[in-house]
């Protein structure tokens, strides 16, 4: 290997996600390099580099997207990750994200706003957007709950005129019993879903709730109303394949088949920010609390705003959402705490203060008990 060793990266920009692995690759040369990088602008479909067919490389971190470009790949004979799930037949250790987990976590986000009725809006254009559109079926199939699905079929964005298009799914969202989830595997689908609703007169999140995954924040942002995503964690997953690659090239050291990355959270906006329950009172405690638990409310506080005695707030919010007061209160807390770890660099005190809770101490030997790790460890695992 050159002193220096040279690495190619065929990853496409053209999306948040894979700029994301790209910013991830960069903050790991700046930590251990230098390194000489090739990369260009790129979308999924771009071809191989032709002048990378006798190129005295080291190493290569690639998305790959189609047969021709594996072929060159395999031909280089180089260190090759790969960071994009795909079903063709290659024997490159990859590194990406854990796509079951992304549909669980979705689950759990439209359970924990109460509600009852669910959807999921499936492309089956690839594997990985089917794990995530399966393991969200399967984690409201534990709680007992079933959901609807419309599977999109291939071209039908490109096959079918717009209107067309958008009728189709205008129809399937009127179809459905309301207030309803509904989860749409990838942000661009969740942006044609918003599209639909509002063709359809559908009031979004009242009647429906559209959560995606991804968090591209220019197709998020453009909705309307604004997209709520989970947040895909691609700086760790570039950081973490470098650090592979690295080894590899140095060491000889052939990093694992596959290195899941856990996603982080759902990205709340407007198109989400809603707790379904179907008692008005709790529904109002329920906003309350998730607006005012990090400025230290007790359970009292919730049952003045709901105007309900203690304890028939306790027994309506128990049989509404399956909590007490209190629980969620602390949950809503702690999870004050996880988004602050994982997205500043703010101290256990700042985020205990911000969080609500007037002893760090006791906020860290809480988390500890909770999460099962500390507050320092939950931050290295999560950070964005």
């Amino acid at each position: 290997m050159a002193e220096i060793p040279q690495v190619a990266v065929l990853v496409d920009t053209s999306r948040s996600y894979g700029r994301d692995i790209v910013r991830g690759i960069r903050r790991y040369v700046a930590e251990k390099g230098p390194w000489s990088l090739y990369l260009e602008s790129r979308d999924l479909r771009s071809s191989f580099p032709p002048w990378l067919k006798k190129w005295p490389g080291d190493g290569i971190l690639a998305r790959t997207v189609d047969a021709e470009l594996l072929r060159h790949l395999k031909a280089t004979r180089l260190p090759v990750i790969e960071l994009r799930s795909t079903v063709l037949d290659h024997s490159f250790p990859f590194v990406g994200m854990d796509n079951l987990l992304v549909g669980r976590r979705v689950a759990q986000h439209v359970l924990e706003r109460g509600f009852r009725h669910f959807a999921c809006y499936v492309d089956t254009s690839e594997r990985f957007l089917q794990e995530r559109s399966q393991s969200y079926m399967s984690t409201l199939a534990e709680a007992g709950h079933a959901c609807s699905i419309l599977q999109s079929r291939p071209g039908d964005a490109l096959g079918l005129r717009w209107d067309r298009h958008q009728q189709r799914l205008a129809d399937w969202l009127t179809s459905l019993e309301k207030p309803c989830a509904v989860f749409s595997c990838h942000d661009q689908i969740g942006f044609w879903l918003l599209d639909a609703a509002r063709r359809a007169h559908i009031p979004v999140p009242e009647q429906v709730c559209v959560v995606s995954a991804e968090n591209d924040k220019t197709l998020c942002e453009t909705a309307w109303p604004p997209l709520s995503s989970l947040q895909l964690r691609g700086q760790q997953v570039g950081h973490r394949a470098a650090q592979l690659l690295d080894a590899w090239m140095r060491h000889g050291t052939r990093p694992p088949e596959t290195t899941l990355i856990p996603p982080g959270e759902v990205i709340v906006r407007q198109s989400s920010d809603i707790v379904a329950v179907e008692d008005a009172r709790i529904a109002r405690a329920l906003q309350f609390i998730r607006q005012h638990a990090a400025t230290g409310i007790g359970v009292d506080d919730v049952a003045r705003h709901a105007a309900l005695s203690r304890s028939m707030l306790e027994r309506r919010m128990k049989a509404a959402i399956g909590r007490s007061p209190g629980e969620e209160i602390t949950r809503q807390r702690f999870a004050q705490v996880e988004q602050l770890l994982a997205q500043t660099d703010l101290t256990l005190d700042a985020i205990a203060e911000k969080a609500g809770f007037p002893h760090p101490q006791y906020m860290a030997g809480a988390f500890r008990k909770r999460h099962g790790i500390t507050p320092g460890e939950y931050r290295r695992r999560n950070k964005l």
